[in-house]
């Protein structure tokens, strides 16, 4: 595990072996990143890099929201690349126009129709962050709060957050933790562990944006992606659903058999959901044989570099976003614009505003409960 400690202590001790006539050598890391560019503080507490190595990738996550930064995978050739989008500093994503880059989301993921919910017999307001609704916990949610790091070592990293009441306009005082491992089969797991004092709604997940090329990106139009779902959730115009369920089968949403992520694009203009989502954002519901079994949810292959990404998943539904609003205003770690469909969002998840549509799995977790759930992220390349 590179720590951000040791990793100042020895710059400190090349600066005083080269003193002031010689700039020392800056500690790069996974990704290519410098870790000094990530030891800040926000809100009043520290941020640092760490380094997760194991098998044949590596990950570099900050407790500033929790991020991935950057995920090394190799190629059919074995040539590593970054497959996440992300910044190469603190102060990169905390001016960048798109605000959830590889953070954990909370206190509930995706959207809260109009930022309103009632919950035993109270209404509750929330901050309106993607009008008319709100998105990802609020503007102040999980991915803008620093983490504080419990236990770090080369494969793994647990953090943990409390969530106060009130925080964003939700009940209760929710301590969360959230564990990244790396293992030796190429995976990454991420754990999510919260508790609460009062009953409030919690559906978490991370938003990291994939590219498989690498970092080279282009186009994720030519990706080949697979869901296992059935059923896909219709929304209105503003991506709140409309209180049901409909088969995936004979539209443009049906991935049940690989398809190019861009195949059925053609028709956006005319199919009523690829209109609301402005392309793909919609939310899958996955087929299950029982609530919380551990599934395959999704499948991406890159076809020019083989790398394919399998992700599995306790929760009952995605969220499959398909870069549609990225407009080249940010530019990350590699000096690289994110553009239009050059990344795509794959978000493990409950189904969006769910404390509103009771005919939808519970997000409520009460005082004595446990919300316990997992996703893995599996690497391998194909010829």
């Amino acid at each position: 595990m590179k720590l951000i400690k040791s990793l100042m202590i020895s710059l400190a001790a090349g600066t005083m072996i080269f003193g002031c006539t010689q700039k020392p050598v800056e500690p790069k890391t996974c990704g290519g990143l410098n870790p000094e560019n990530f030891v800040t503080t926000v809100n009043g507490k520290q941020t640092g890099l760490y380094v997760l190595q194991n098998g044949d990738i590596c990950a570099a996550i900050t407790n500033y929201g929790g991020r991935i930064v950057s995920l090394m995978v190799p190629d059919k050739n074995g040539v590593l690349g970054d497959i996440v989008l992300g910044f190469g500093s603190i102060e990169g994503y905390l001016n960048a126009h798109e605000t959830f880059h590889g953070a954990l989301i909370g206190r509930v993921g995706n959207r809260i129709a109009k930022g309103k919910f009632t919950l035993d017999g109270v209404e509750y307001t929330l901050p309106i962050n993607n009008a008319p609704n709100s998105l990802h916990g609020g503007p102040e949610g999980f991915h803008n709060q620093v983490w504080d790091v419990k236990s770090a070592n080369d494969t793994s990293i647990v953090i943990t957050y409390l969530s106060k009441d009130g925080e964003m306009g939700y009940p209760g005082n929710l301590d969360v933790q959230v564990t990244y491992t790396l293992t030796s089969a190429n995976e990454l797991t991420i754990d999510y562990l919260a508790t609460t004092d009062k009953s409030t709604p919690v559906n978490l997940t991370n938003h990291a944006f994939f590219n498989l090329a690498g970092d080279k990106y282009g186009t994720i139009n030519n990706h080949i992606l697979t869901l296992n779902a059935d059923l896909l959730t219709a929304v209105d115009s503003t991506l709140i659903p409309l209180g049901e369920n409909v088969p995936v089968e004979g539209t443009p949403f049906d991935f049940r058999q690989p398809k190019a992520i861009g195949q059925d694009l053609a028709m956006e203009n005319e199919d009523e959901q690829l209109i609301n989502g402005k392309g793909y954002d919609h939310n899958f519901v996955l087929n299950k044989t029982a609530p919380g079994e551990m599934t395959l949810a999704a499948t991406v292959v890159e076809p020019e570099s083989g790398r394919k990404m399998e992700i599995f998943t306790k929760e009952p539904a995605i969220q499959f976003y398909g870069g549609n609003f990225m407009d080249g205003a940010d530019v990350g770690k590699h000096g690289k614009s994110f553009d239009y469909r050059e990344s795509f969002a794959l978000e493990t998840q409950h189904i969006p505003d769910s404390p509103n549509q009771p005919q939808f799995p519970s997000v409520i977790l009460n005082p004595g409960e446990k919300y316990q759930t997992s996703s893995i992220y599996k690497f391998s390349v194909v010829e």
